[in-house]
């Protein structure tokens, strides 16, 4: 458990301002999330260095301690949230308490670290480009992108404002359900469950050998708990292309929102952040607006896709945690096949679960299921309903 404390930034205490459904439960917050007195390092050091102290929580953080949680940490991020992988040159790398000799995923890896490792009941992190859904399948623990806009970003340093959502990680269903019930807006009772249940086969061309036969008894218990079962292409033209589509306009609105921080401050990244950093400033406007035209269409296509009584089901990454310290091309070229699979609710939206269904090689792997558009708290439910029945079965 001690390896585990390098996840957290700072052991901050903040008591519960209310009680109610999570009372006598912790949790921590991603280091971008605003806690009143305390200045976020969003995971860079001249970042904390030009930033003073909160004087508000985020909103997301008074929702949670209006209903009885106790706030008890902020924990590590990959420098200004632009990774997938967790290894922060200026901070160190969480260590992942499910694979210890491998990555816990980023940019959200110290609140995923601090869930699995029973730090805190739940914790908070940002995704917009998987960074809550990508470390949670790392580290074995289950995690929430919900629908973009549905929860408050306010008090939150922004990355890419069209994709940045406020997610969070438990280790049980139930938890999860139980914080989206908080952070969610209130809807009004509608029909539980999904009649279709989809199979994205190009997404799971992407899946290592090893993963998709690990992943395939839970795979195959999932299909049997809807109406009815389809196997859908999802892009005749590549999931590469709608990642590409994703990058374009991420680093465009990336390069808006801290390009001329950057340029002032003169921040020292990592080599591959720089480099991401360095590439975000160049994309043109037309570009971006090439693309935000096609992520229309994507968009459209999925939600059509989808309508409120369908799921679809893939691998949440393409494999199980790559071994600490790689770089390069081979780097790069996980996260590019990743980004695929994560783009697929980022472009259009959508909420996403990932649930650590196996193990390959003795590493968690996390099989996702992706709804509609404000189809969140169904989703919760039908998961929470789901997952015991399904285990029950394995």
């Amino acid at each position: 458990m001690k390896d585990q404390w390098n996840a957290v930034v700072s052991p901050v205490i903040v008591e519960p301002a209310g009680q109610g459904t999570l009372s006598g439960s912790s949790f921590m917050v991603k280091d971008v999330f605003a806690v009143r007195g305390c200045t976020n390092g969003a995971g860079n050091p001249r970042w904390l260095e030009t930033h003073g102290p909160a004087e508000t929580h985020a909103e997301a953080v008074s929702l949670l301690l209006q209903a009885g949680a106790r706030l008890t940490g902020t924990t590590h991020t990959d420098e200004l949230m632009f990774s997938l992988n967790g290894e922060n040159v200026h901070y160190g790398t969480p260590v992942n308490p499910k694979a210890p000799g491998c990555i816990p995923g980023g940019s959200s890896s110290g609140s995923a670290v601090a869930v699995a490792a029973g730090l805190a009941d739940f914790t908070l992190g940002t995704d917009t480009g998987g960074s809550v859904r990508v470390p949670a399948s790392y580290c074995g623990v289950y995690g929430m992108r919900p629908t973009h806009g549905s929860v408050t970003v306010a008090g939150v340093v922004p990355l890419a404002v069209s994709f940045d959502t406020v997610g969070w990680m438990t280790r049980n269903p139930e938890m999860l359900r139980s914080v989206g019930d908080v952070l969610l807006p209130s809807s009004t009772p509608g029909a539980s469950g999904f009649r279709r249940v989809m199979t994205a086969e190009d997404a799971w061309e992407l899946s290592d050998r090893e993963s998709a036969e690990a992943l395939a008894p839970y795979l195959n218990l999932l299909l049997g708990s809807g109406g009815n079962h389809e196997s859908v292409q999802l892009a005749p033209e590549g999931l590469s292309e709608w990642m590409t589509l994703f990058r374009t306009i991420q680093g465009y609105e990336i390069w808006q929102e801290h390009g001329a921080w950057i340029e002032r401050e003169q921040p020292v990244f990592g080599p591959d952040i720089a480099q991401r950093f360095s590439w975000a400033g160049t994309i043109e406007r037309a570009d971006f607006e090439k693309a935000e035209g096609r992520r229309q269409q994507v968009r459209q296509a999925l939600v059509d896709l989808l309508r409120e009584d369908g799921v679809l089901v893939i691998p949440t990454t393409t494999g199980a945690a790559p071994a600490l310290g790689q770089q390069g091309p081979q780097l790069e070229e996980r996260r590019s096949r990743t980004m695929q699979l994560t783009s697929i609710a980022g472009l259009a939206g959508l909420p996403q679960i990932t649930i650590p269904a196996a193990e390959a090689e003795g590493c968690p792997v996390g099989i996702s299921v992706i709804a509609g558009p404000g189809q969140d708290r169904r989703l919760l439910d039908w998961v929470a309903a789901l997952v015991p029945e399904v285990r029950g079965n394995l």
